[in-house]
């Protein structure tokens, strides 16, 4: 699809002025009512109160609350109708969102409202939602000349408009836009849907495949499978002799995430192999964090690489277990093995994993073992891959939906006018 010819065809010949958007909306700051405790009530006919945390990553929608202010609360603060809009102005920067409800808005968001004579609402969110509009809210940001997306800055922003000599017309373009970009946004919807329907899935049948009940079974510690421990260490940061031009993978715990390690995002140098505590550690260990926020969670690197500190790694031994089975069973005991660190960060150490228990099937017969052992990891690597890989199954499929969206909101969006500061 050409650009140029389907903005014409879209157009008709007709111009495209670009308006500011105090002219075509309301636009207002929330407003919270003090002291908010005093107002938040449990009764039935409560005001929904609309927070920041009220919502969700991927969704356009506000849909429920998790709180109400009493109507007097609610007269103090902003109300807004099914249908209006609401931008962060502190916290994500001007990310659009619907709302699916009638309610009052903290004072960290701003409203849009009084739109719908001269935008459609799909073609407003659209628009909203585009690179270019939230490059240009971080560009006001990060400037220094403001601190957060105040009414004003918002009711200059400027907004293409077809037609706008002609209401009817230019609201038909700009639905005709929408419904294309809707149906790309739709396409991913569904295919969230039918991933978080595998994930509970994926659960399920890892619950059961990991439940033996009265079958042969024994209880083993992770360390009766092991035969080496490894850890890390990290080299010192800002010494160059460590860092440049190094091409040693060293990995570091946020890139710990249930996951394969194929890279990692830093590379040492063999300087700091030989002169820190950093060492080679062999491929296909089972890799857990063992610090802070990351403890508990799991990989399995499938390159000889390094790792810092705040990782341990088990080499299994593998005539007495499958260490994709070993990882698969460390990955659904994540919150288990989590609860059990120590101090106030919840670290987890040496002594604590290699005590952690695991079952193995058919224990006495080491032959037979692996043989089951190799029948659940492959039921549940199918699963792991359809719903955590990035580079197959639906991870992936919904990433490039994503990016074909992007890319023809881009090109809807980008009408053949006077450069302007948001484009």
């Amino acid at each position: 699809m050409s650009q140029l010819s389907f903005l014409e065809k879209l157009l008709d010949g007709a111009e495209v002025e670009w308006i500011a958007f105090g002219e075509l909306a309301k636009v207002q700051r929330g407003a919270s009512p003090r002291p908010i405790a005093q107002y938040i009530t449990n009764d039935d006919d409560g005001v929904p109160w609309i927070k920041i945390g009220d919502t969700s990553t991927g969704s356009k929608y506000v849909n429920n609350t998790a709180q109400k202010v009493t109507t007097e609360g609610a007269k103090k603060s902003r109300i807004l109708n099914k249908g209006d809009f609401i931008l962060s102005n502190s916290m994500s920067f001007g990310r659009p969102y619907v709302l699916n409800i009638k309610g009052a808005i903290h004072d960290g968001w701003a409203s849009i409202s009084d739109f719908k004579e001269k935008l459609n609402s799909g073609y407003l969110y659209h628009y909203l939602a585009s690179h270019k509009v939230q490059n240009y809210w971080l560009s006001k940001i990060n400037s220094g000349s403001v601190s957060n997306l105040n009414a004003d800055l918002i009711k200059g922003l400027l907004i293409p408009i077809p037609c706008p000599d002609n209401p009817e017309k230019s609201l038909a373009i700009q639905t005709e836009i929408s419904r294309i970009l809707d149906n790309f946004t739709e396409l991913t919807t569904e295919l969230t849907t039918e991933l978080n329907a595998r994930k509970k899935q994926y659960n399920y049948y890892r619950e059961q495949l990991f439940s033996f009940g009265e079958s042969d079974v024994e209880w083993k510690t992770l360390g009766d499978v092991t035969t080496k421990w490894y850890s890390g260490g990290t080299p010192r940061a800002g010494n160059p002799e460590f860092y440049n031009d190094g091409d040693i993978p060293w990995l570091r715990t946020q890139e710990v995430k249930f996951n394969d390690i194929l890279k990692t995002e830093v590379k040492i140098t063999e300087s700091a192999i030989k002169n820190t505590s950093a060492k080679w550690i062999p491929e296909n260990c089972v890799i857990i964090a063992i610090s802070g926020a990351t403890a508990g969670r799991s990989a399995i690197n499938k390159i000889p690489l390094t790792t810092n500190q705040h990782c341990g790694c088990l080499e299994i031994d593998s005539k007495k277990a499958l260490y994709r089975y070993v990882f698969h069973w460390v990955s659904f005991n994540y919150k288990n093995m989590k609860s059990l660190g120590q101090g106030a960060r919840g670290d987890l150490n040496s002594t604590i994993i290699k005590n952690f228990k695991l079952p193995i099937p058919y224990a006495s017969a080491p032959e037979k073992s692996l043989m089951e052992q190799a029948r659940i990891v492959d039921i549940l690597d199918k699963f792991n891959t359809l719903t955590t890989s990035i580079s197959e199954g639906l991870p992936r499929e919904i990433e490039l939906r994503q990016k074909q969206y992007e890319y023809y909101r881009d090109l809807l969006l980008s009408f053949p006018n006077k450069e302007q500061e948001t484009v």
